[in-house]
This record gives C-alpha cells, structure tokens and sequence, in this order.
C-alpha cells in the first residue's frame, strides 16, 4: 500500500478530473476537498468518489463546466444555483457574498441548490468558521434511510455540520455527522471487505435489524439515536431540499451510479457573527473547552484537527486514479 502525500492526492485528482472533462477552475476545487477528505482521514469522502467523479461527468450526470449563479434575494440571503455542477465551486463562488451579507447583517442564510453531492459537509463550514463565524450546515442525499419502524426509505444520510472559530483563524469545535447510523460507504465498503456491521446501523427489506452488510444494502439504514435522530435528518431534508427546492432524497439515484438524472441535491448553511450579540466570545468558548478538557482524555471535537500530509493509499484504488489522471 503506498504512502502517497496530499499535494500528489490533489494534483493527480485534479488531473483526472480534466481528463473527464471538468473546467480546471472546478476541477481545482473538487479536487482539493477531495485532497483535504484523505489529509484528514475521511476516506469515504475523499479518493472512494473520485472515479464516480470522472464517470459522471462523461456520462453527463454532472455538468463540469458550468458557470454558478450568485443571487442575494434578501440583506440576509445568498442563494448559488449550480446548474446541476459540482457542489464544491458553487460554494466558492457564493462565499465572499455570504460572508459580506453576514458582515453587514450579523447573519446570513447561504443556500447551495441543484447540485452535485457536496460529499463531505464539514469542508464547508470549516471555511466558514477560519472566517472568523460560526457555521451551521445541512445537506441532504439519495434515500438509504427507513423511519423508525418502518422498512421504505424516505431520507439520506443528512448529514448536519457545525464549526465554530477560533482566534487566529482556527477551530475551537467542528463536528461533521451523518444523522443515519452510519454512512453508506461504512456498508458498501464492510461487503467489500466481508465483514458484518454492527447492530443499529440497518434493517433489512422487512424493516428487521440485521448484521449483514448485503441484507442492509438491500433494505435501509437507520438514524442515530432513533427518532432524535430521524428529527435531525428531517431537519436537513427540509433546509437542504425543500427549501432551496432542489430534489428530495427520495427523487435521487444512487449518488456513484454512472449515469442517469442529476443529483440535483442542496446545502444550506447558517452563518453566524459570534460578536452580533455580545463582546468575549472567545473567552467564553474557550471556558466551555476549558470545563471538557479538564477531564482527562476529552476535548471539544475538531479542536485539535489538523490535516495529514501523507496517507495510506489501497494499491488498487490508488491504481484508479493513476489511470484516470493519465485518461
């Protein structure tokens, strides 16, 4: 297995993803969350989606060349439609607009609609957080999830994200999370490899428990926590879709398939001015770290985050993208 560094992760990324017929504007993007997903050890959202990525775009799935449009319908409101393109230049174009809007106003709600899978969620507010405020994001994705008792899929893994900053330019929190059990690519890659999932995680077709990564695949993953955890993922299906009216997760194919309808998937962040209400935001968020810290072992989460500069890459994956990047 070759121990490949990040900077080689992204250019041999963005390689392919020109080779596939991506404006090197957007492969440069996609590309880097795709780097930054490996450096920080989020392997399911980083080199695992990049022949999907390639695929896609030769199939039509995804429009690699489009253009985003930027909108501000209210002092508080930034719309991007990226024209069923990539999550990831849409976002970067609406940015310096959200964080104005969120300057002038002390907040700001910044949806991305009609757009690819933005994979890992947390790439984004990150961002938002080393601007110096704090992010609250949520996407949806194609249907995996069964409600509590039930065995139909109606939600994705909706996964929730929040950042907050810190001096500097730094993270004093940032969490990124499925509101399923599990991520589906925990499955996909527990079959790969053989081995059972951990009771909680899915149901089979007939809406019972079950450890067998086929059987799961084959029925419906379950939320965190039951139906606090279904709450938090309808909560994304609302900000993420029906908000910004982009497709419901019921109305989205398997996010890697080839070809076939668009993804057509939203995001919405919330953008917040720590300093709109009152002074010492950092002296408070730092006391808040200072109460979990205190115990031995525990730390806010994504405080101590920092990016790797090499990674373990599978031989046969990192095969792919050597072939892809030379396509």
């Amino acid at each position: 297995m070759p121990t490949v560094a990040i900077s080689e992760i992204e250019t041999q990324s963005r390689k392919a993803l020109e080779a596939a017929g991506a404006a090197p504007w957007i492969a440069a993007h996609v590309a880097h969350a795709t780097a930054m997903s490996e450096a920080h050890g989020n392997v399911i959202c980083g080199l695992y989606y990049l022949e999907s990525y390639c695929l896609q775009l030769r199939s039509g799935r995804v429009q690699g060349d489009v253009e985003p449009e930027v909108t501000r319908p209210r002092p508080g409101a930034v719309l991007c439609d990226a024209k069923l393109g990539f999550a990831q230049p849409a976002f970067a174009r609406g940015l310096p607009t959200a964080l104005d809007a969120a300057r002038e106003t002390g907040s700001c709600v910044f949806s991305v609609a009609h757009s690819h899978t933005c994979t890992s969620l947390g790439y984004f507010t990150e961002q938002i957080a080393r601007a110096g405020f704090i992010a609250i994001g949520a996407t949806n994705a194609s249907a995996i999830v069964a409600p509590p008792g039930g065995n139909a899929r109606v939600l994705g893994t909706n996964p929730m994200a929040f950042s907050v900053p810190a001096p500097e330019g730094g993270l004093a929190l940032h969490f990124d999370s499925s509101t399923s059990a599990t991520a589906l690519g925990a499955v996909t890659m527990a079959k790969a490899a053989g081995h059972p999932i951990p009771e909680g995680w899915a149901v089979d077709a007939d809406g019972a428990p079950t450890t067998d990564p086929e059987a799961a695949l084959a029925g419906s993953l379950m939320s965190a926590a039951g139906y606090k955890g279904f709450g938090f993922g309808l909560m994304a299906e609302v900000l993420a879709s029906v908000l910004t009216a982009s497709a419901p997760s019921t109305a989205v194919k398997g996010l890697k398939l080839a070809d076939g309808v668009p993804h057509d998937l939203g995001q919405t962040y919330l953008i917040l001015d720590p300093s709109v209400f009152a002074d010492g935001f950092s002296e408070r968020m730092q006391a808040l770290s200072d109460a979990v810290s205190a115990q031995e072992g525990a730390r806010l989460p994504g405080s101590a985050r920092a990016p790797m500069e090499a990674v373990d890459v599978p031989d046969a994956l990192w095969e792919t993208v050597q072939k892809l990047a030379a396509a």
